[in-house]
């Protein structure tokens, strides 16, 4: 099955996954954010398959520069129930590639973070995971 994608399509699907490792480095900013978001972007770029392709593709995380966690979340969060709605609609193999890649991204994100997730991280976790799973 092959997957077509519009212009609209490749930007909810950057702003999911590039958002969920925003959102973690967010909510680890007595951490190492840095760290964080480092991790979770080498993770989202070693993506594969049509995910790979437009993870790959410029820009990133355009829309991700919320005045809090809570504005930014409002965004990524619909954004990825989104993602993988409109990914299953098409190609259901490639959602569950899409959904893998933001789950290993997220868990590279939380291992960078000395002394494992903090609670707020674990929270957040938690979120993006039901966000996935909301579709």
């Amino acid at each position: 099955m092959s997957v077509t994608l519009t212009d609209q399509d490749k930007r909810t699907l950057r702003t999911a996954a590039y958002g969920a490792v925003t959102l973690l480095a967010a909510a680890d900013a007595a951490g190492s954010p840095h760290k964080v978001a480092t991790n979770g972007s080498i993770a989202l770029a070693s993506a594969t398959g049509p995910v790979g392709h437009v993870l790959a593709t410029s820009p990133k995380g355009k829309d991700l520069d919320g005045k809090s966690v809570a504005a930014i979340a409002e965004h990524v969060l619909p954004a990825l129930t989104a993602a993988i709605s409109l990914l299953r609609q098409q190609d259901p193999a490639e959602a569950d590639n899409f959904r893998s890649t933001v789950i290993v991204a997220i868990e590279a994100a939380t291992r960078a973070r000395e002394g494992g997730a903090s609670p707020t991280m674990a929270e957040m976790n938690r979120k993006i995971t039901e966000a996935l799973d909301a579709a």
